[in-house]
């Protein structure tokens, strides 16, 4: 694996990971065309963004910012959409959400500046987003079908990945509650460790369940009340460490009692206003032992 890149897991210890500082993009953001819960407050969210990055930095990882100025692009602090890193370089993404339109080249122009290759460009009708694409273990790819990645965004990453061995597992995604929500495959499950999952059963597919189960995966489930506040979305930075947006006591017991080292951040602004949880707000570029 090159030393600078290569993220086919989302447990294997965390070395290098891009972040969008919140912005006056983010803190101008109209509520209402955005699907914010609220106006964020600049101050507030970068000091919940800086703690955040203490955090990363304290487990080990190299923090790179992603600086480009993008006007009235409020959700490009969410770093993990536009892009997948793989041990061959970035496949570059195609945003299911108009508003997120051109994150995909400003975050091309970064790595191209950090010296991660730009292995593939998704184009045409395909849609895909970081937040449905879920590696399962090195070789495996879950990609998450529904309002912001479709079967072209699938076929596409496919052929991104031919050649490397990798097998890409389609799951369905329900409508819950429309096109204007985000609802992910990231929103749904994490994965902490070695075959432990973070999962809201209640919207995950049967298929998928009943796949994870055949692979030996054990789950940790989380209450309804705690999937409104981000439960299931999870950053591991190493296998059994994690971090989590705090409010979800109950997952958070559940997880400690699994044998994970459980971190939390605050995030007022930077999480519950915008609908992006610790996953989302980081792109990892290299993950490894």
């Amino acid at each position: 694996m090159n030393k600078n890149y290569g993220s086919q897991s989302m447990i294997a210890p965390l070395r290098r990971v891009l972040v969008k500082r919140p912005d006056q993009s983010f803190a101008g953001a109209d509520p209402t065309r955005w699907n914010y819960t609220a106006q964020p407050d600049l101050e507030i969210a970068q000091q919940e963004h800086d703690a955040l990055v203490a955090l990363l930095r304290q487990a080990g990882a190299e923090v790179a910012y992603h600086d480009e100025a993008q006007p009235d692009r409020a959700d490009a602090i969410f770093a993990f959409d536009p892009a997948l890193v793989t041990d061959r370089g970035a496949i570059m993404l195609s945003m299911g959400k108009d508003l997120r339109r051109g994150e995909e080249a400003a975050m091309a122009r970064c790595f191209e500046a950090m010296g991660v290759p730009i292995h593939y460009t998704l184009h045409g009708k395909a849609l895909a987003e970081g937040g449905d694409l879920l590696w399962v273990d090195h070789d495996t790819l879950a990609v998450g079908l529904g309002f912001r990645t479709n079967a072209e965004g699938l076929r596409q990453l496919e052929e991104a990945l031919s050649g490397q061995g990798v097998t890409v597992i389609p799951v369905e995604l329900p409508y819950y509650t429309g096109p204007q929500a985000c609802l992910h495959l990231l929103s749904l499950i994490s994965i902490v460790d070695h075959k432990l999952a973070v999962v809201y059963p209640s919207l995950l597919s049967v298929p998928f369940w009943q796949y994870l189960q055949e692979q030996g995966f054990r789950f940790i489930e989380v209450p309804p009340e705690e999937f409104e506040t981000m439960g299931p979305n999870v950053l591991a930075l190493a296998p059994g460490q994690c971090v989590m947006l705090e409010g979800n006591p109950i997952t958070q017991q559940r997880l400690a009692e699994a044998g994970c080292e459980v971190l939390t951040y605050k995030g007022n602004e930077i999480s519950l206003k915008a609908e992006g949880g610790a996953t989302c707000l980081t792109r990892p570029i290299l993950r490894g032992e």
